[in-house]
């Protein structure tokens, strides 16, 4: 039986606001950003370019006219770098900046010319180009988004909700800042005490010019040098070995026992990555603070725009899915964003974070939010219900929203929510059919919608593994192949416990991810595991459910029938795909529920599946024995 939504009282309505329908938020959602310019894209291959220019690039070497010490400019270029990878997911604007400074940065230390003429760099800067595309993009259909949203809400604005108005963000952002930049400034003092420490003591020693004799490496494979200077042989670690051939000459300073490299006269390496760890930590969440706070400031400015809609909050994770207000079945959403409770209680009181940054209130509304959050991580409660909303604020990609709802049909008290991240358009292939049941249970579509796209026919329906799935195994394979290696290269010992207590799990976990199967015919389910083919009857399954990338068939009597892995649910939603598994969940809920839609054959041995489990083990068995030959 399907909840109609909870109705907001008319007095809780202002007057003359627009119905946002769902061809204006079709519309809307066909402004979204485009899925190539999605982060999703574009940072793997700009990692993947600067990786490559960074290994590519040439190293100054250590001498005593340019000693290897501690290069501050060149840090600051890496934090910028750095900032500029996590602002082209969160900040667009700012990662645009970043990319300006960064490429102003290589123009200046190599040139024009010598830019282009290195494939690396050529490379990175086409990956660069394509990460600004996508960002000026983003921008431009947010301005799009926005101009839609105007004009399905037409001339009506109101002010903000008094509770909303005292609803404060981002100071636990600026507490984590200002304790992560506290932690590099710290890291910064040490760097320069061992600096200090060293030029003291260098200013005083005795200057010597020696011979490289020997290079050595350590139990820890350092690099030692072996340097004969003043009629004595001395041993330095070295960072760059290859910096310092045998037969070479370095000048070293000597102060009794104590002796250095002038190349290389210290090693702050693990005081600079503290610098750099608590810099890149402490200027995001600064950031981040400030432009939630700024966003917010910006939302109680003035009057706002004002939509009916409906709002649906999200067992999984507790986020808010809004809906036309013409889908009384919440079907197809139009965007989502976390909220939290707003009341005129909170005064000016701080907030808790979002997952950027944006912070929550405290008080009660705050306490209301944690009890939320609470019961959404015990999966307590039945799942929340459709709501009708008043949505303050202009929707668009990246901005921030308020909406006034009552929490159920019983409580005549309506309640007051303010976005703690950004509004993100439900677009297709992530999250289009909206909020989930913990652990992917339950149909989100109807059967009637789902059956609809289903039309009779007389041979078998089958269900099997598919690219993600078929990654997802041959990725464990990897890892079941590598620890085989690594257990019998150590020779016989107690060690071997893990990996036979494992190998089990990870042989059935690879055999199911590779060849997984469902098979529908007249008569019931014929499902393909990792170690045989078993016939569920349709008269005796209950229920068909899709859960921690697995899927487990319920019967009257006797235990489940499951199969897990079936793929990776979490990265096909986040590469703009529908998980499959999920889809052949649906239909064959749909078969169950719609018995004129089963197959009117028998499914023959060859569409039943074949199990390949004993064969992996005979693999794997194989593959230990060539190990031991090859070892």
């Amino acid at each position: 039986m399907i909840r109609r939504p909870v109705p907001l009282p008319g007095e809780h309505i202002p007057p003359g606001t627009a119905d946002w329908r769902t061809p204006d938020a079709r519309r809307w959602l066909d402004a979204a950003p485009a899925r190539w310019a999605r982060p999703v894209w574009a940072l793997p291959v700009l990692v993947a370019s600067l990786v490559w220019d960074i290994a590519a690039a040439p190293v100054a070497p250590c001498t005593t006219a340019a000693p290897c010490g501690t290069d501050w400019p060149g840090l600051g270029t890496v934090v910028v770098l750095l900032l500029t990878l996590y602002w082209v997911w969160r900040q667009p604007r700012l990662a645009l900046a970043g990319l300006a400074v960064t490429l102003a940065g290589l123009a200046a230390e190599d040139g024009s010319a010598a830019t282009l003429g290195e494939p690396s760099r050529l490379v990175l800067l086409l990956a660069a180009a394509f990460t600004a595309a996508g960002l000026v993009h983003r921008l431009t259909v947010a301005g799009r988004q926005r101009a839609l949203a105007l004009e399905a809400a037409g001339p009506v604005v109101q002010p903000l909700p008094a509770a909303a108005r005292t609803f404060r963000r981002g100071r636990l952002s600026f507490v984590l800042a200002a304790l992560l930049l506290a932690v590099a400034g710290f890291g910064y003092w040490q760097v320069q005490q061992v600096v200090d420490a060293y030029e003291e003591r260098a200013a005083a020693a005795t200057h010597l010019s020696g011979r490289v004799t020997a290079l050595e490496g350590d139990e820890d494979d350092v690099g030692v040098l072996v340097v004969e200077a003043g009629g004595r042989t001395r041993r330095f670690e070295t960072a760059f070995p290859e910096d310092f051939p045998v037969g070479s000459r370095v000048d070293v300073v000597v102060d009794g026992d104590w002796a250095a490299l002038v190349a290389e006269p210290y090693d702050a390496f693990g005081w600079e990555l503290l610098v750099l760890g608590g810099s890149v930590s402490g200027l995001a969440f600064l950031v981040n603070g400030a432009d939630g706070r700024a966003r917010s400031e910006r939302l109680r400015r003035g009057p706002l725009p004002v939509l009916n809609v409906l709002v649906r909050e999200d067992h999984d994770d507790g986020r808010t899915w809004v809906f036309a207000a013409d889908d009384p079945d919440g079907l197809r959403p139009i965007l989502h964003f976390h909220s939290l409770y707003a009341a005129e209680e909170d005064g000016d009181g701080g907030g808790e974070e979002g997952e950027d940054g944006r912070g929550a209130g405290d008080g009660p509304a705050g306490l209301a939010g944690l009890g939320r959050a609470a019961e959404i991580l015990r999966g307590a409660g039945p799942r929340p219900p459709l709501r009708e909303a008043v949505l303050y604020g202009v929707p668009y990609a990246g901005a921030e929203v308020a909406f006034v709802a009552r929490e159920d049909a019983d409580d005549p008290e309506v309640s007051v929510e303010c976005s703690v991240t950004a509004v993100k358009p439900a677009v297709p292939g992530r999250g289009e059919r909206g909020p989930r049941r913990r652990g992917g249970q339950g149909p989100q579509r109807s059967v009637d919608e789902i059956a609809a796209g289903m039309a009779p026919a007389a041979g078998p329906r089958m269900w099997g593994a598919h690219g993600f799935s078929r990654a997802v195994g041959l990725g464990l394979l990897l890892v079941q192949g590598g620890g085989i290696w690594a257990a019998l290269d150590e020779g016989p010992s107690w060690t071997w416990l893990w990996p036979a207590l494992g190998l089990p799990w990870l042989v059935t976990a690879v055999a199911t991810a590779l060849t997984w199967r469902i098979t529908a015919d007249r008569d019931g389910l014929w499902v393909t595991g990792a170690w045989r083919v078993r016939r569920v009857p349709w008269d005796v399954i209950t229920s068909v459910r899709h859960s921690d990338d697995g899927i487990r068939v319920e019967r009257a009597e006797g235990s489940p029938v499951g199969i897990s892995p079936t793929g990776w649910a979490w990265l096909e939603r986040r590469t703009g795909r529908e998980p499959r598994a999920g889809r052949a969940v649906e239909e064959v809920r749909a078969l169950l529920l719609r018995p004129e839609l089963r197959p009117l054959e028998e499914a023959p041995t060859g569409r039943q599946g074949v199990p390949v489990g004993p064969p992996l083990v005979a693999l794997s068995v194989l593959w230990g024995a060539a190990v031991l030959l090859l070892l």
